[in-house]
């Protein structure tokens, strides 16, 4: 009986300059245009979105072949969500927990456990794996907050 590899835990956390509702309905609203914004190259299919879940489906080439992933996102507003994901390389198991900061700021902590496939490659080292996701989130917070200035001028135009 073969047994699944142990799974690691990443962890990190980042701050945006927009309030926790605008940061929460930006997170989670999944769009195929999400590799753009986090400067990668993979293919993103929307399955299933409403307000209490979303499903996707992400395409990556590698250099050793294809890896999908299946993402089932369960929404908890107002300030977190959960994801369970599933692929031919690894299987994730991913929280978001929003948390309001002083001056229209807030913190995103994530906590990703990943379990490798029995045939997949070793998990990356820690330091490494968070480094790459905290860039990824770094990109998707300039997009977050680009957004959030450019509503935030159509709603003071309105005003006047």
């Amino acid at each position: 009986m073969a047994t699944n590899p142990p799974a690691s835990v990443y962890e990190f956390r980042v701050t945006f300059r927009a309030p926790l509702p605008f940061v929460y309905e930006w997170c989670t609203d999944y769009s195929p245009e999400d590799p753009d914004l986090e400067k990668e190259s993979y293919v993103r299919k929307i399955l299933h979105q409403n307000a209490r879940q979303a499903v996707y489906e992400d395409l990556y080439d590698t250099r050793d072949g294809w890896m999908w992933s299946r993402q089932v996102v369960t929404f908890h507003p107002p300030d977190r969500w959960h994801a369970e994901a599933t692929g031919n390389h690894r299987d994730w198991s991913l929280d978001y927990q929003l948390r309001t900061l002083p001056s229209e700021r807030t913190e995103l902590r994530f906590r990703g456990e990943r379990r490798r496939k029995p045939l997949g490659e070793k998990n990356p080292p820690k330091a490494r794996m968070e480094r790459e996701l905290l860039a990824a989130w770094k990109h998707f917070a300039h997009a977050l907050e680009r957004d959030y200035r450019a509503s935030h001028k159509r709603t003071a135009r309105r005003r006047r």
